[in-house]
């Protein structure tokens, strides 16, 4: 188990979401993946003024798994915040092995507007590479193409790929300084 992904949901989640993301994770990172226990959403991560959830007290929750795996993975269909910032549609510990991804933003209908699977699954595939790639000690890259690039809004999300550019590949290639 060591070398594998470890995906692990946060509430429930749509029952094709972790199988599709799973293939499309090994496919990019050459790691195979498994499914984590479910976790309930704990209810003092709540922040009932911004009726928005401390995405730091999820993480902090999630290092009692890292030890069992090469990265591990959540995903929660809840709207995220850390402070200083409005929302989150991910985070990451940089240089640790913990992340996750906050899935209400990501949905069309969050905004409105006719659900769409296609580009839903596209949306989290991003911003999944996008936190694994701060696990591997990647910073935001200023290539607009970039999945390291940081998403402000959702439009930079949909704007960038899901791949790292070639920049980026080259530092997450590189041997760790000695």
């Amino acid at each position: 188990m060591a070398g594998e992904l470890l995906l692990i949901p946060i509430g429930p989640l749509p029952p094709d979401l972790l199988p599709w993301l799973g293939e499309e994770l090994h496919a990019r990172f050459g790691r195979p993946w498994t499914s984590g226990p479910a976790m309930a959403l704990p209810p003092e991560a709540y922040d009932a003024g911004r009726r928005q959830y401390r995405s730091d007290d999820l993480l902090e929750r999630l290092r009692a798994f890292t030890e069992k795996a090469w990265r591990l993975l959540a995903l929660v269909e809840a709207d995220l915040y850390t402070p200083g910032l409005n929302f989150v549609f991910g985070q990451a510990s940089l240089h640790g092995r913990e992340a996750l991804v906050a899935l209400a933003r990501l949905h069309p209908a969050f905004y409105s507007q006719p659900e769409d699977v296609e580009r839903f699954h596209l949306r989290v595939l991003k911003e999944a590479v996008h936190e694994l790639g701060h696990t591997l000690g990647l910073g935001h890259c200023p290539d607009r193409r970039c999945v390291m690039h940081f998403s402000n809004t959702l439009a930079d999300t949909d704007f960038k790929g899901a791949d790292f550019c070639p920049r980026c590949v080259r530092q997450v290639d590189r041997p760790p300084s000695q």
